[in-house]
């Protein structure tokens, strides 16, 4: 049987996994008696924490949050996980405002971790080397937890929204969910005004919003969120488009095809329809040249041209310079 001081980390540990706990489940993993559950989830109230309990056939334990941050229990992999996720925040800059609180968080978690723990999370940091993008624009956080928590709370917000056009307006949204899509982050919500779903890049919110009055939350537009997000932004840059088939079978060519070249059918067992979208036949033709995949355009003609230009170009830069 465990002794006592380990039984109760090991009760405080589940405690934390889940909800709620069946006090005869509580005492079948820890191998004890059902008082000696009543008598350590006692102890752990005298230590500050909040644990609730429920009587009946579906009654429970549950441990409540509470005014202060308890101790966390976390295993091997929990830990590193946490780690990882800090040190990625204070040096991806998507978020502004966080990379310095990441960093004292970590310096905190580091100074507890086991060695073998450590070791882990430090060969990460040495063989990585983060590389700022100059296209990223970092959002606050108190701008994300306030679109968060009307998310959760299911009330309304004003928005001073700066479009692409540069103009500034107020909207009135119920925000459904938050997006991360890359280096951006995008919102989910139903626009009052135009009674319709939209979709808004937080970066552009141009302050915390405000909420407002609560609302009945709504089916969302899509099953999939993050496809609904990447088919809006596809449109927003779908000026031209082309059909091309593509050497290779649908299972060979989808490592391959990035998803954001366009939608991948199979023509046979050796060939593949792609459907293409860009903001120019110039555009598509710069990323087909580097695709390392076989093949032909079926349609339109003014892609073979930029194609063709394209390649009269690479063949004339790629001269020697006495053949000038």
């Amino acid at each position: 049987m465990i002794e006592t001081s380990a039984r109760l980390l090991s009760l405080l540990s589940l405690l934390q996994t889940r909800r709620e706990w069946p006090g005869s489940e509580l005492a079948d993993r820890l191998e004890v008696s059902h008082r000696t559950i009543r008598r350590d989830v006692e102890r752990l109230r005298e230590l500050g924490y909040r644990v609730t309990a429920t009587r009946g056939a579906a009654g429970g334990y549950q441990l409540q949050p509470g005014a202060d941050l308890p101790p966390l229990l976390l295993d091997d992999d929990e830990a590193v996980a946490i780690a990882v996720g800090l040190r990625t925040a204070a040096t991806s800059g998507s978020v502004e405002g966080i990379a310095e609180t990441s960093m004292r968080a970590l310096v905190k978690l580091e100074q507890v971790l086991p060695g073998h723990l450590r070791r882990r999370v430090n060969v990460l940091q040495s063989y990585t080397v983060p590389m700022g993008d100059r296209f990223t624009t970092p959002v606050a956080a108190e701008v994300l937890m306030a679109i968060a928590t009307a998310c959760r709370d299911h009330t309304q917000l004003r928005l001073e929204y700066r479009r692409g056009d540069g103009e500034t307006m107020d909207r009135l949204v119920e925000p459904h969910r938050l997006v991360s899509a890359g280096r951006r982050w995008y919102l989910v919500a139903w626009d009052c005004a135009r009674e319709d779903w939209r979709t808004f890049r937080v970066d552009r919110i141009q302050r915390t919003p405000v909420p407002g009055r609560r609302c009945a939350p709504r089916p969302a537009p899509a099953r999939d969120l993050a496809a609904y997000v990447q088919q809006g932004i596809g449109t927003l840059y779908r000026r031209v488009t082309g059909t091309l088939v593509l050497d290779g079978s649908l299972e060979q060519l989808r490592p391959r095809v990035s998803p954001y070249a366009g939608e991948l059918e199979a023509l046979d067992d050796d060939h593949c329809l792609l459907h293409t979208s860009g903001t120019s036949y110039r555009e598509i033709a710069a990323w087909l040249c580097v695709m390392d995949v076989p093949f032909t355009v079926r349609e339109p003609q003014e892609l073979r041209d930029e194609l063709a230009a394209l390649a009269q170009r690479a063949a004339r830069n790629a001269r020697a310079p006495d053949a000038a």
